[in-house]
């Protein structure tokens, strides 16, 4: 992915130091506030080498939402990475008007991210009559054995539809904990809430599933 060129402005300021990704101060490997805000602010400064770091940090999370969010369908032909590569193109763009107001630049990155993907839905939900010229092509499971693809995708299809019907903010907790793999903290920061309520909201919504997958078998 390509970094956005810095403007006349910032090009004259020879005695600001773009150092090289190496050289930049690496994070904790934790997406928390206090590890982006450096980072997310000499990228909004059009520092190349940030810029280039910032997207390294948040591409993968990215990825592993919208996948998470889509299920691995193609929508209206937009599979979820193209839909991810959607979203960090925004959020560059987004990165030099971008203002620490206290919160967490996560914060902006979820948001964009759960529009991108309501953007692909309602494209599919639009373009629902329009044929697709042929089936994607995707690597079956356990060996390529039919049947055990076919139990992986019905229980995929099952869990999406059980997920589908938890209040939002239980769908976004429970994305962002187990397939993107945020801590609590971090999905905090994403969601604009406590630590302690992500806690709570989690064992919730895990409580409501296993017992509408009880309620199924029996």
């Amino acid at each position: 992915m390509t970094a956005p060129t810095r403007t006349a402005e910032q090009s004259d300021n020879s005695d600001r130091d773009y150092r090289t990704p190496e050289s930049l101060p690496r994070p904790s490997g934790r997406l928390t506030k206090e590890d982006l805000d450096p980072l997310v602010k000499d990228a909004g400064e059009g520092n190349p080498a940030a810029i280039h770091n910032l997207l390294q940090m948040i591409e993968p999370v990215v990825v592993r939402y919208c996948r998470a969010r889509m299920g691995g369908r193609d929508l209206s032909y937009l599979s979820a990475d193209d839909v991810a590569q959607e979203v960090c193109l925004a959020v560059l763009k987004a990165l030099p008007d971008y203002q620490d107001r206290g919160g967490s630049f996560l914060y902006l990155v979820h948001a964009i991210a759960a529009n991108k993907v309501a953007d692909a839905y309602r494209a599919v939900a639009r373009d629902r009559s329009e044929p697709v010229p042929e089936l994607p092509e995707r690597p079956l499971v356990a060996g390529n054995e039919p049947e055990s693809h076919a139990l992986h995708l019905d229980l995929g299809a099952r869990l999406g539809r059980l997920l589908a019907s938890l209040p939002r903010v239980q769908q976004e907790i429970l994305t962002l904990r187990i397939a993107v793999g945020f801590s609590a903290q971090e999905t905090a920061e994403a969601l604009g809430i406590s630590a302690g309520n992500v806690r709570v909201t989690q064992h919730r919504a895990l409580t409501r599933l296993r017992g509408m997958i009880h309620d199924e078998e029996f």
